[in-house]
């Protein structure tokens, strides 16, 4: 059997295409619908959603909160350094990114005021640091206060409010990336849905970097995935087993609740309930075991991202719709609009 290549799932897309900014109301996106099925494309508005989730119909959100990861600090000898917060690991050691690395060697330490304070411990096995963080007050206040939220590198322009790049659902800090799916809906779109008949349910997947990392192999089936930590409650498992039983969708809500809902499939319910870490890399050839349709953004050229969504869809109806998308104006990636999978 022939590896698939990254180049496989490459595109141009114009650069002014890249959103910038969110738009002033967040369920005010366009959305392209795609049926899998038949590959027809629909060109509709997000405040279309509810009239294709209906009665029946099990909706699921990622509920994890993006936290002000980026902190810029100073060394004692005035050089300025950056600490990107990873993951906590236990008593306030975390895993990060320490920049420029080269000029933080292991007993740096770096200020950010007030008592606030990281000290170098370790180079990771990915290039990164292990650090650990000091402060007068609890550390996870420190951080609300002097960190920054972290914007992908292709959002050039400031974000006027940092909640902006938060879903209005979200509860559980520990992302550094949103799962920008959730960023269209209002809590009015998520009472339309509830009134559709549609059933919500929030899962927890803290996003971390390497969900962006490059793919820097030839072959797709070469890439490693990163691991992510997940939450599946028992209440999630009961409305998936019961949207099943009743003929009822499971429609996910961006590629974090895809990855949690399959990496947990399984069981009498079809997915276990409890907390796991994942690795699950879904590219085509995957055989989905528990979603039914999947909502999502436009990702980037060459991403894992684009390879899950083509997994699901079929590659060549993914591409002929980027490439529809592009024709239309569509705006692209995190503020962008969305795109719809149904069968």
């Amino acid at each position: 059997m022939s590896l698939l290549r990254v180049a496989d799932f490459d595109y141009d897309l114009p650069r002014e295409l890249i959103a910038q900014e969110p738009l002033l109301r967040r369920d005010a996106s366009r959305l392209l619908v795609l049926h899998r099925e038949t590959g027809t494309i629909e060109h509709r508005l997000f405040k279309d959603l509810p009239s294709y989730a209906g009665q029946g119909d099990s909706l699921v959100f990622n509920d994890s909160k993006v936290i002000r990861a980026r902190l810029r600090g100073r060394k004692q000898t005035g050089g300025s350094i950056e600490v990107f917060l990873l993951r906590p690991l236990d008593n306030n050691t975390w895993e990060a990114l320490v920049k420029p690395g080269r000029k933080a060697p292991p007993g740096t330490v770096v200020s950010f005021g007030d008592g606030f304070a990281a000290t170098v411990l370790d180079r990771t096995t990915t290039g990164g640091r292990h650090v650990r963080l000091e402060s007068c007050v609890p550390v996870s206040e420190a951080i609300e206060r002097w960190g920054a939220v972290p914007l992908p590198p292709y959002i050039k322009k400031r974000l006027s409010s940092p909640d902006r790049y938060q879903t209005v659902y979200a509860s559980e800090p520990g992302s550094v990336a949103a799962p920008t799916a959730g960023l269209h809906f209002s809590p009015e779109m998520l009472l339309a849905l509830e009134r559709a008949g549609a059933r919500l349910s929030y899962v927890t997947l803290h996003v971390g970097l390497g969900t962006f990392r490059p793919v820097r192999v030839e072959e797709v089936e070469r890439h490693v995935m990163h691991e992510e930590h997940y939450h599946i409650s028992a209440a999630v498992s009961t409305a998936i087993a019961e949207a099943k039983a009743c003929q009822g969708r499971v429609i996910a809500v961006g590629t974090t609740v895809v990855r949690t809902l399959e990496s947990a499939a399984g069981g009498e319910a079809g997915v276990r309930a409890g907390d796991g870490w994942t690795s699950l890399f879904i590219y085509p050839g995957y055989r989905f075991r528990v979603i039914d349709a999947m909502l999502t953004n436009f990702h980037l050229p060459r991403s894992t991202l684009i390879m899950m969504v083509s997994a699901f869809a079929g590659r060549e109806n993914v591409m002929r719709a980027y490439r529809e998308a592009i024709e239309q104006r569509y705006r692209f990636y995190s503020f962008g609009d969305a795109m719809l999978v149904v069968n």
